[in-house]
């Protein structure tokens, strides 16, 4: 194997996150030297392993395990083994989880001891977020993911989880959202902006938006731009336009949403209705 194969890694940032960065590496002769963060980290192992000491243990992270670690907190890393690692990471503002926890009735900073969790649904959660992140996601897709995401790891790992505000139907709150993404499915609406106009916190907006509707507000959205552009293509709309029309980035996002949605491609659900 070529010695320099798994020394290589991408860092990106998204939009609406609040300045999480994201980073997709693998290494294998790389030593982290003893530093700490000002914010959080949380990520994966995908393969091979990494060692590190983390508040007094020495800790080894083996795949499909999360690796973590708290704000100012001194550690370092490297390779557990000859074939070295490969991981996902999330970096994240001490604000991002500070909020989230708020949202759970848990003021202040959440509180994480252990430096390595066996959590596989946890982590794949991890995984499958920053995999969505890393093809691009919608605003609003991004933003519920994360949230989610962090309610999870709060609730089932910080010291004190809080306790979450009790989850009913709310039909007044989920009415004035779903009105208000009908009338905006083809642009971009935040999270920010479904929990103000629903008068609900973000967190509790999400529980009780899936709770009413068995979606989430991103999956209403894309119902809601499939729905246009099936509208626009029987109108005789080329695929490019009635994704342009609908709210969709390009063709190939309608393709992907209209096909999922549908089982059939724009272009073939237009043929069809051409050909009948």
């Amino acid at each position: 194997m070529d010695t320099n194969s798994r020394e290589q890694g991408r860092v990106w940032r998204v939009a609406g996150l609040d300045g999480a960065e994201l980073l997709a590496a693998s290494f294998r002769r790389q030593v982290f030297p003893r530093h700490f963060h000002e914010g959080y980290a949380l990520g994966v192992i995908e393969d091979g392993a990494l060692a590190f000491r983390y508040r007094g243990q020495e800790l080894v992270a083996a795949p499909g395990e999360i690796n973590l670690v708290v704000p100012g907190e001194a550690h370092d890393g490297q390779a557990a083994a000859e074939a070295g690692w490969a991981y996902r990471m999330f970096y994240l503002e001490p604000g991002v989880l500070a909020r989230a926890a708020a949202e759970m009735g848990r003021p202040g900073l959440p509180h994480f001891r252990a430096g390595v969790l066996g959590d596989p649904d946890l982590a794949g959660r991890i995984l499958a977020l920053h995999r969505l992140l890393e093809r691009g996601a919608d605003r609003l897709a991004a933003q519920a993911g994360l949230l989610d995401l962090l309610a999870r790891w709060i609730g089932r790992h910080a010291e004190d989880p809080g306790a979450a505000p009790r989850c009913g139907r709310e039909p007044r709150a989920v009415a004035r959202a779903l009105e208000f993404l009908a009338a905006h499915a083809d642009q971009d609406p935040s999270l920010e902006d479904l929990a103000r106009v629903s008068g609900l916190s973000a967190f509790h907006f999400l529980r009780v938006f899936r709770q009413a509707t068995g979606l989430t507000p991103h999956a209403f959205v894309m119902q809601r731009r499939v729905r246009r552009a099936q509208e626009l293509l029987r109108r005789g709309l080329a695929p490019a336009r009635a994704a342009a029309e609908s709210g969709f980035a390009d063709q190939s996002h309608l393709t992907r949403q209209f096909k999922r949605l549908t089982g059939l491609t724009p272009a073939a659900y237009r043929n069809s209705l051409q050909d009948s």
